[in-house]
């Protein structure tokens, strides 16, 4: 079994590596030019460049090539292949990695392909890709594989913070006017995501309240349980990294890492976004 996931899952390089994940790039465009994520730039090297001139920033659609391209490195793997993709509702990309799957029947005859929505984003896309993966490398088939996909489906949670509300309305979810409005007033919005979407749950106005609901909401949703879970940022490694330290003092973490959103996320987010994904044990 091999396992394909896109670039918003936002997992880190050596958790790649050491389970030979294969990563569908997204790409955006930027100064004129096209840029392929985690490929030709990293995440910070792309959120200096929105900084610079936001309106030059744009997304683009996801390639049918490079999918194909991640099937035939995995296909050097294994034969079964399961690609996790962002959430349906969000994205093209899963529509396209099902096209792509269509034509990979023709050049990788000898590979089984399943696409899987992951009805979600980030690191909690990451996080059934991982345990995918990591069922994968204990020889289990398709079928064992993919349960324990969409049972990590059901369980895994992602919780944000953001910063400012100045670029939401680049995800089409609130007016333009609404998002001016909202900064000018010092508004910053909290979210979370179900059904394959995010939805705001409230709001602060400073990063110590949204980080202390964030926490809060974290705590009623696993107890006592041993708590797997990823910290997420948009330019903003140090904050990330202080609240790394303090889920680590709080809870019984199984599991604990940082990583960047994908820059296609922090076009809407905006920087010093700070988000959490996890899951309980168990």
């Amino acid at each position: 079994m091999a396992i394909v996931t896109d670039s918003i899952a936002c997992l880190p390089p050596d958790l790649v590596e050491r389970y030979h994940i294969s990563v569908v790039p997204l790409n955006f465009y930027a100064g004129g030019r096209i840029y392929r994520d985690g490929v030709n730039i990293t995440p910070s090297g792309a959120y200096e460049l929105f900084l610079d001139d936001p309106k030059a920033f744009k997304t683009s659609a996801a390639s049918p090539a490079d999918c194909l391209e991640a099937y035939r490195e995995a296909s050097q793997h294994a034969s079964n292949i399961l690609c996790v993709t962002l959430s349906a509702k969000l994205s093209v990309i899963y529509d396209v990695t099902q096209n792509a799957t269509e034509q990979a029947k023709d050049e990788l005859p000898g590979s089984s392909i399943q696409v899987l929505d992951s009805k979600t984003a980030a690191a909690a896309e990451g996080f059934i890709a991982l345990e995918a993966a990591r069922v994968a490398e204990e020889g289990k088939d398709m079928a064992e594989v993919l349960k324990t996909a969409e049972e990590m489906r059901d369980k895994v949670d992602l919780v944000a913070y953001m910063d400012t509300v100045r670029y939401i309305y680049r995800s089409g979810r609130i007016p333009k006017v609404a998002a001016v409005a909202g900064s000018m007033l010092n508004i910053k919005p909290l979210f979370t995501f179900s059904s394959g979407k995010p939805h705001f749950i409230g709001a602060v106005r400073n990063r110590e309240r949204g980080l202390e609901r964030l926490l809060e909401i974290i705590r009623k949703k696993t107890g006592d349980s041993p708590l797997h879970a990823a910290v997420m940022h948009v330019y903003a490694q140090e904050q990330a990294e202080m609240l790394k330290e303090r889920i680590s003092s709080e809870f019984n973490c199984a599991e604990l890492w940082v990583t960047e959103f994908s820059p296609l996320m922090g076009y809407a987010c905006g920087t010093g976004t700070l988000g959490v994904a996890f899951y309980p044990e168990g």
